[in-house]
């Protein structure tokens, strides 16, 4: 925390000031880029609960406000250059909302992320819990999950997002593997506390 006038700063106030500061002069009158984001639609706000997204950008299309979230795990685990990017591909996120009402990462989405130097989609701060991956033989589809979701916690009641076959999930820091939803009980009992 920082310390100025009496008043106390918090690593949350610094996140927004320095993502606030970065968009103004990207974006701003005069700034490197043409991205026409409203700045007076457009809120920020910091996520202390966030696990994996560094950022996203919320539409409230009643009040037409773009809100930018941004996690402080991830500010606290990458250097600047890498969440500056972050901010930009919120940004142009906050300006496809405000332009034609909704967002993706589609070819308008792009082509503007690349000239502002943003990543299409933002790297993952931390290190998944869950490994799947395709259990035939010629098919080399894998996939990481952070939470045990269904496909986690049934694996025999869904397929392989490739080729259609079964799968396999792991649990990453123990090694131990399950197949059916009774396997993934069996695991979860058997690890305990280390789960």
């Amino acid at each position: 925390m920082t310390e100025t006038d009496g008043n106390r700063l918090t690593v949350d106030d610094e996140i927004v000031a320095r993502a606030r500061i970065h968009a103004r002069e990207i974006c701003g009158d005069g700034g490197e880029y043409d991205l026409d984001v409203d700045f007076d639609a457009l809120e920020w706000d910091v996520s202390a609960r966030a696990q994996r997204r560094a950022g996203l950008c919320r539409w409230n299309r009643r009040k037409e406000i773009a809100t930018i979230i941004l996690a402080r795990r991830a500010y606290e685990r990458y250097e600047w250059p890498e969440f500056a990017a972050v901010v930009r591909h919120e940004l142009v996120h906050a300006w496809e909302y405000q332009q034609f009402g909704e967002s993706g990462h589609g070819p308008r989405f792009r082509e503007q992320a690349a000239r502002l130097e943003a990543p299409r989609h933002c790297r993952s701060f931390s290190e998944p819990r869950y490994h799947l991956q395709c259990l035939a033989s010629d098919c080399d589809w894998q996939a990481k999950r952070h939470r045990a979701s269904k496909p986690v916690k049934s694996p025999d009641q869904y397929r392989c997002g490739s080729c259609g076959s079964s799968y396999a999930v792991t649990h990453v820091e123990s090694g131990r593997s399950w197949t059916t939803a009774s396997e993934y009980g069996g695991a979860k009992a058997a690890l305990g506390d280390e789960w």
